[in-house]
């Protein structure tokens, strides 16, 4: 059985004359993102390898959630994920360690969006409705997959065990 965690990142500023792929966090993002790195390990959701987009917001995020883990995880820097398509999402998810369990993925919308809806149509009935109404800055969703193999994972064949977000954390 494989999980999949996909965390979009969590707020981030809009300083001037800042390139998108180069905002850091905000101030909400820089108290949101270590309070879902605490729920993570509070609730067993602790990753064997994680995957970040390239973007600033996405590494700070990284950054504030990992050390609420009680082991270090490996992680690697995907340019890729950086405002991608869902195709181009579940490639990244498909080339992943076979030997991670559990793998989290932490990047942008809309893809990570289109991606949860696409890979989990079916799953805990409230967390489905909140996922399909919006996923907000720090939004993680938590589906889980009778595969072996990242490579097998395909359109609807997850169940959406989770969606969490900071205003189900307050």
């Amino acid at each position: 059985m494989k999980r999949l965690l996909l965390l979009r990142h969590a707020k981030s500023a809009w300083p001037d004359g800042v390139e998108d792929h180069d905002r850091p966090l905000g101030d909400r993002g820089r108290r949101d993102a270590p309070h879902m790195g605490m729920h993570m390990a509070a609730a067993g959701l602790e990753p064997d390898f994680a995957l970040v987009s390239s973007a600033r917001r996405t590494q700070e995020t990284w950054a504030l959630v990992a050390p609420a883990f009680a082991r270090p995880c490996p992680s690697r820097t995907v340019p890729s994920i950086y405002e991608a398509a869902p195709a181009a999402i579940l490639a990244v998810i498909h080339a992943a360690p076979d030997e991670s369990g559990t793998l989290l993925v932490i990047g942008h919308n809309p893809g990570f969006e289109e991606v949860a809806k696409l890979l989990a149509p079916q799953g805990e009935a409230e967390a489905l409705v909140r996922l399909k109404t919006k996923y907000p800055t720090a939004g993680l969703a938590v589906i889980a997959f009778d595969h072996e193999r990242w490579a097998d994972i395909a359109p609807g064949s997850g169940r959406l065990e989770a969606f969490v977000t900071p205003m189900t954390l307050a």
